[in-house]
């Protein structure tokens, strides 16, 4: 209730149904209206101006069953925990108790993987995230050099982010200030060509920071059809983010 003893504002959270709703304000939108931000896991709720959010905020509160129904259909939580299976860049990857240090091993007759170590709980989770940043880094690394020699630019600093809203996000190149990409370690967990889709699209920011005619002819020239990429990402994402978390808690 402490929340409306001030005004409502963009950006302001309701607890509805158990889950978490997100008011914002669209100047292009007609009329208030929700949507399950599938990633996030939370719901938006959509007003045209701000004063319309408290419209906004009751008529989430009007649909609290198909709120619960929508978080409900989500993936569940996925705990990183031995005799997990993984997909890393395309490969199966087991996870496994051991007694060493957390590492990645390489079956040289198939070529399949899995991640060894000791640790329990949250700290085995975590040993196991260090393994696939790394991986991704390297990889990542691999792939914005290649879409940077294809853009005649220079490579920027490429780095790893557990972000919910985004795969990927550039900064351009400013004095005393080198370029620098980010991108979700989780990308390691979906299809290479999906992954690379998505060093494609950092990378042409940084010729373009928009999405504009342009900025689409430069990922087109790096990717190609980019349309079964977003469309996975759209499907998957959640089940993605839903990997390496616990119940209500995140690693």
């Amino acid at each position: 209730m402490a929340l409306f003893a001030r005004p409502l504002s963009d950006g302001d959270c309701l607890d509805v149904a158990g889950a978490v709703v997100r008011l914002k304000v669209h100047q292009r939108a007609r009329r208030v209206s929700l949507r399950l931000d599938r990633t996030r896991r939370e719901v938006i709720a959509t007003a045209p101006s701000p004063r319309h959010l408290a419209e906004a905020a009751a008529f989430a509160r009007s649909r609290a069953d198909w709120i619960a129904q929508r978080i409900a259909e989500l993936p569940g939580a996925q705990p990183l925990t031995p005799g997990t299976t993984l997909s890393l860049f395309d490969v199966t990857c087991v996870l496994e108790s051991a007694d060493h240090p957390m590492r990645l091993i390489r079956e040289a007759s198939t070529g399949a993987l899995k991640i060894a170590g000791r640790g329990e709980g949250e700290v085995f989770a975590r040993a196991v995230i260090r393994i696939i940043k790394r991986e991704a880094l390297s990889a990542f690394t691999a792939m914005t050099e290649a879409h940077c020699r294809a853009l005649n630019v220079r490579l920027p600093t490429v780095t790893m982010m557990d972000a919910k809203g985004r795969w990927g996000s550039c900064r351009s190149s400013a004095p005393g200030k080198p370029a620098a990409i980010r991108y979700s370690w989780r990308l390691a967990l979906a299809p290479r060509r999906v992954a690379d889709y998505v060093a494609a699209h950092e990378c042409a920011h940084l010729l373009e920071l928009n999405h504009g005619p342009r900025f689409w002819a430069h990922v087109d020239r790096l990717i190609g059809d980019i349309g079964p990429h977003r469309d996975w990402l759209k499907a998957e994402g959640a089940r993605l983010h839903a990997i390496g978390s616990t119940s209500g808690s995140r690693v």
